[in-house]
């Protein structure tokens, strides 16, 4: 396999997706949902994606020969997984307090609510 060492992938661009984007996205996006069905913080969302980042780092580097200690790598690959996770988080967050509380709070769009008038 070619080395392309793109600004946002290190091998190739089918490499990141399906690694990063299909497999740990996926990961991610339901470790936000879980955190914000035990109404947990962002801030413990953000340890665990962080963890996350490392095993994914870990695949790239195991699979693909990519570098396991790249700080570049690791940082765009935690700030997507962190866009991820926020994004389930508040999907879920949306859901629940207009459920949970739908005598002051109503859906507004996908990942949004807003008070009652």
């Amino acid at each position: 396999m070619v080395k392309e060492n793109g600004l946002l992938w290190e091998v190739t661009f089918w490499e990141f997706f399906w690694v990063t984007m299909v497999l740990a996205g996926g990961a991610a996006y339901l470790t936000g949902r879980a955190v914000a069905r035990s109404w947990n913080s962002g801030i413990q969302l953000a340890v665990y994606m962080i963890l996350l980042t490392a095993a994914c780092r870990f695949i790239h580097f195991a699979l693909f020969k990519g570098s396991l200690l790249s700080i570049h790598y690791y940082i765009v690959d935690l700030i997507f997984l962190l866009i991820i996770a926020f994004i389930g988080r508040q999907v879920t967050r949306a859901g629940q307090m207009t459920t949970q509380y739908s005598f002051d709070y109503r859906r507004n769009g996908p990942a949004g609510w807003a008070r009652k008038t």
